[in-house]
């Protein structure tokens, strides 16, 4: 059983998540209020009481479903920081379980997709254009697009000197 103060402590606590403030508002000293909520937090019988009183709790708001909204909200005026802080609550809301994580490729794809489909095109390619493998790709392309240029500079320069036939002016017939 607990007195007074040890039980206003407790639901202080649970408003507050900080021992300190919920000692001075059960009516410790302010100076005193650090010492006092560490020791009540060492208590057995108000760790009970603390858990007993989250359970007690109930609240009717879908914080997802908030979130979203504020999410879509920010997204829609361009604002872009809170846009990521709602991407980032909601990261945290629905952290995946050894249950909900994903156990073949195709799910794991149909996760990402559905990724970055909230991010939006813009911040989707933003991402994907940053990974190092596709500067590689990339890279790669313009070194195929210029040897495709210097093999056609060559190719017209052996039509001017008039070393190839009719025939192999045709590029299908270079296959």
């Amino acid at each position: 059983m607990l007195n007074e103060k040890q039980e206003k402590f407790a639901q202080a606590y649970v408003m507050y998540r900080n021992a300190t403030e919920a000692a001075k508002a059960a009516g410790y000293s302010d100076r005193s209020a650090h010492n006092q909520g560490s020791r009540l937090l060492k208590s057995e019988a108000v760790k009970e009481r603390i858990e007993d009183l989250e359970k007690e709790m109930e609240t009717n708001i879908d914080y997802v479903t908030e979130i979203e909204k504020q999410y879509t909200y920010a997204t829609n005026n361009n604002h872009t920081n809170s846009a990521l802080k709602a991407l980032e609550l909601l990261s945290r809301l629905r952290s995946p379980t050894e249950e909900d994580s994903p156990t073949t490729v195709e799910e794991l794809e149909k996760d990402i997709i559905s990724s970055l489909e909230l991010l939006g095109e813009e911040r989707a390619t933003k991402l994907f254009t940053s990974c190092s493998w596709f500067n590689e790709d990339e890279e790669e392309i313009e070194e195929l697009l210029e040897e495709k240029d210097d093999l056609e500079e060559e190719l017209e320069t052996l039509n001017k000197e008039g070393s190839i036939d009719d025939e192999s002016k045709d590029p299908s017939s270079l296959c």
